[in-house]
């Protein structure tokens, strides 16, 4: 992997500068009629086929309580998982930036700046504890914001 540029926007805690990027910022997404209080809530409710767990995750108070929830594995994960998270990653943060303008604009104003979730035990979703993690879930930004610049320069047009 390449060394980050110098504009690099790196978010991970909720304290730091762009955490309205981090899927457990307080912005729901809403799929299927059922709101969803964030996209960590809705995202682990997916790893599940059994309703009732999902509605118990749904209804975690804190984002990181739906994530302990999602990791445990007394409960089956549904079996195609691994074939269907980035899907399912994706759909819920193209939801959260259609939803909620502030972090949308927020995110437009990113310009073309590489996106990092700065997860230093996430080398998957984030850029794990080397900084050469796939870096998913700033990938998936990436695109996204793409989508949204389109879309707000097709209704200028």
């Amino acid at each position: 992997m390449t060394p980050p540029s110098p504009d690099t926007i790196y978010f991970y805690a909720q304290t730091d500068p762009y955490a309205e990027f981090s899927n457990f910022a307080p912005y729901g997404v809403c799929f299927e009629d059922i709101w969803w209080p964030t996209v960590e809530h809705y995202f682990q409710a997916m790893k599940f086929h059994d309703a009732a767990y999902r509605t118990r995750i749904r209804r975690c108070q804190k984002p990181k309580d739906a994530k302990a929830l999602g990791m445990t594995r007394k409960v089956p994960l549904r079996a195609d998982w691994e074939e269907v998270k980035d899907d399912i990653m994706y759909a819920a943060v193209l939801c959260k930036f259609r939803t909620h303008g502030a972090p949308r604009q927020l995110l437009l104003g990113t310009g073309d700046a590489p996106l990092v979730e700065n997860a230093p035990m996430d080398a998957y979703w984030g850029c794990g504890p080397d900084g050469l993690g796939l870096n998913k879930l700033g990938r998936i930004l990436m695109r996204v914001r793409g989508e949204l610049a389109e879309d707000a320069a097709a209704l200028k047009r």
